[in-house]
C-alpha cells in the first residue's frame, strides 16, 4: 500500500513539474520599420531594458528598413550584443545598410520569402559612397559583429571542420565592393543576399511567413506576445533629435541672438533663440547625451561673445574663445561620450555633429546678415529697430564731446555773457554760458563744467 502511495505522490509531483515547464513563454516584440535614427536608438534601449525587467524569454525584432544613421545603428548593435535575453530578427522585406548591421548582431535571423539582407556601404545624403574612412569603420563593425557569434564545429565520418557561424569576410563584402569571394561575388559589387543565398551561406536560420513561424523555429509551443508601443514622448524626442531639425534649431539660436543685438531692448528675437535652445538641449538631456557641463560650456561661450561685443573693445581672445565654446557645447551635446573619452562610434558621431553645427552656424550668419536689413527695415520688422534719422535741416546738430576736456582751463570772454555768449580758451572760440549772473566782455573766466553739449564758466 505504501508503495502505491509513493508512486501516486511521484506522479503528482512530476505532473506539477510538467505543468510548470509548459508555462507560457513571454515574447517581447519590437518593430523596426523606419529609418535608423536617434529616436529609434532611444526606443531600442528603452524596449530592451523593459524586456529584461519583464523577464521575457525572447526578444523578436520585426524589421523592414533600408538603413539610416551608422552611429545610431552601432549603438543598437551594442545593445543587442550585450542583452542577456536571446534576440531574434524577423526580416519581412528589407534589412539593408544599417539594418544589416543590426540583423547580424541578433542570435538568429529569419527571413520572409522575397526578403533581402546586405548592401551595407556607407553613403551620404545624395546616395553617393562616403569616403573610405567611413567604409573602413563600417567594414570593421560588420566583421566584428559576425565574429561575435563564434564558430561551429562540424563532425563527419572522415573529418572535423571548424567554420565561422557567420563568415566575417562575407560581412565585409556587404560593405566593400573590392572584396572578392569566389562563388559569391565579383569585385565591384557589394553583397546582398536573397533568402535562399542567406540560408546557404549561414546568414539566415530559415524561411518564415510570420511571427508564428518564428515561434515554431524557437520551439515555443505556449507563448504570449508583448508588443512595444512608442509613447508620445518617444515620438516627440525622435522628431526633435532629427539632425535636419537640429540644424534648423541651431540656426534659430544664432539668428535670434544676432537679431536681438540689432534691436533695442529685449524682445521677440531673444525669445526665439531661448525657445530654440530649450528645444535643442531638452531632448538631448533627457536622452542622456547632453550633460550639465556641456550645456554650461555652450552658455559660457554665449557669455564670452556678449562680453566681447558689449564690454571689451575690438574682437580678440574672449570672442574667439566664445565661438569655440559655443560650437563645442552644441557638438558634444549630440554625442554619447563620457567627458572627453570617446568610443569609435562616438568619434564618428562627434565628427558628424561638428559638421551639422558648423554648417548650421555658417548658414545662420549668412542668412542673418543677408536678410537682416531687409527684414528689419521693411513691414512689421521695422518696428523692432530704431530707424529714425536726425537731419541737420530739421535742427539737429552734432555735438563735439571733446569739449569736456576744457574743464579746469581758463580763458577770456569775447562777448558779454547774458548769460550765454562766446569765450576764447586756448586760442579757440567756444559758445559758453555763465554759471552765475552776467559777465562783461574781456573778463577772465574758468570752465567749471560741460553738460549737454554746453560749457559753463565763472568769472575769476
Amino acid at each position: 500500500m505504501r508503495i502505491y502511495l509513493f508512486i501516486l505522490t511521484m506522479l503528482i509531483v512530476l505532473s506539477a513539474f510538467s505543468q510548470e515547464n509548459k508555462k507560457k513563454k513571454l515574447i517581447y516584440m519590437f518593430e523596426m520599420k523606419q529609418e535608423i535614427d536617434e529616436g529609434l536608438r532611444r526606443q531600442t534601449k528603452k524596449a530592451f531594458k523593459e524586456a529584461v525587467e519583464m523577464k521575457a524569454d525572447l526578444i523578436v525584432i520585426h524589421m523592414n528598413t533600408y538603413g539610416g544613421m551608422v552611429d545610431a545603428a552601432d549603438s543598437i548593435r551594442t545593445t543587442i550584443l550585450n542583452c542577456p535575453i536571446p534576440v531574434y530578427v524577423y526580416i519581412e522585406n528589407n534589412a539593408a545598410s544599417a539594418g544589416a548591421l543590426i540583423s547580424l548582431a541578433c542570435d538568429s535571423i529569419y527571413m520572409r520569402k522575397g526578403s533581402s539582407i546586405g548592401a551595407a556601404s556607407v553613403v551620404d545624403q545624395n546616395g553617393e559612397l562616403a569616403p573610405d574612412k567611413y567604409q573602413s569603420y563600417m567594414r570593421k563593425k560588420m566583421r566584428a559583429t559576425a565574429e561575435f557569434h563564434g564558430k561551429d564545429t562540424i563532425y563527419s565520418l572522415t573529418d572535423t571542420v571548424i567554420k565561422w557561424r557567420r563568415d566575417p569576410l562575407i560581412a565585409e563584402g556587404m560593405v566593400d565592393p573590392d572584396i572578392f569571394i569566389k562563388g559569391i561575388t565579383d569585385t565591384g559589387k557589394v553583397i546582398t543576399f536573397s533568402v535562399d543565398e542567406a540560408i546557404k551561406y549561414g546568414y539566415c536560420e530559415g524561411i518564415v511567413n510570420d511571427i508564428e513561424d518564428v515561434m515554431k523555429k524557437a520551439k515555443f509551443e505556449e507563448y504570449e506576445v508583448y508588443i512595444y508601443e512608442p509613447t508620445a514622448l518617444d515620438l516627440l524626442i525622435g522628431f526633435l533629435t532629427n539632425p535636419f531639425l537640429q540644424g534648423i534649431l541651431i540656426m534659430l539660436i544664432i539668428g535670434g541672438i544676432y537679431f536681438e543685438l540689432q534691436s533695442p531692448g529685449i524682445g521677440f528675437p531673444l525669445a526665439v533663440a531661448i525657445t530654440a535652445a530649450v528645444l535643442y538641449f531638452a531632448p538631448l538631456y533627457v536622452e542622456g547625451l547632453a550633460d550639465n557641463w556641456e550645456i554650461l560650456v555652450f552658455l559660457g561661450g554665449i557669455i564670452l561673445i556678449a562680453l566681447e561685443i558689449f564690454v571689451i573693445p575690438g574682437f580678440g581672445v574672449a570672442g574667439i574663445s566664445g565661438i569655440i565654446l559655443t560650437i563645442a557645447g552644441l557638438t558634444l551635446s549630440m554625442v554619447e561620450n563620457d567627458g572627453f573619452n570617446f568610443s569609435e562610434s562616438s568619434l564618428y558621431a562627434a565628427f558628424k555633429s561638428l559638421m551639422v553645427v558648423s554648417i548650421s552656424m555658417f548658414a545662420s550668419f549668412f542668412f542673418s546678415v543677408y536678410f537682416g536689413k531687409r527684414i528689419l527695415t521693411t513691414g512689421r520688422g521695422s518696428q523692432f529697430v530704431l530707424s529714425t534719422t536726425q537731419e541737420k535741416s530739421e535742427g539737429y546738430v552734432g555735438v563735439d564731446g571733446t569739449r569736456s576736456q576744457l574743464i579746469g582751463k581758463t580763458g577770456v570772454t569775447t562777448t558779454m555773457l547774458r548769460p550765454a555768449g562766446k569765450v576764447m580758451v586756448d586760442n579757440e572760440i567756444y559758445d559758453a554760458k555763465s554759471e552765475v549772473g552776467y559777465i562783461e566782455k574781456d573778463q577772465p573766466v574758468k570752465v567749471i563744467k560741460y553738460e549737454a553739449g554746453q560749457i559753463y564758466v565763472v568769472q575769476v
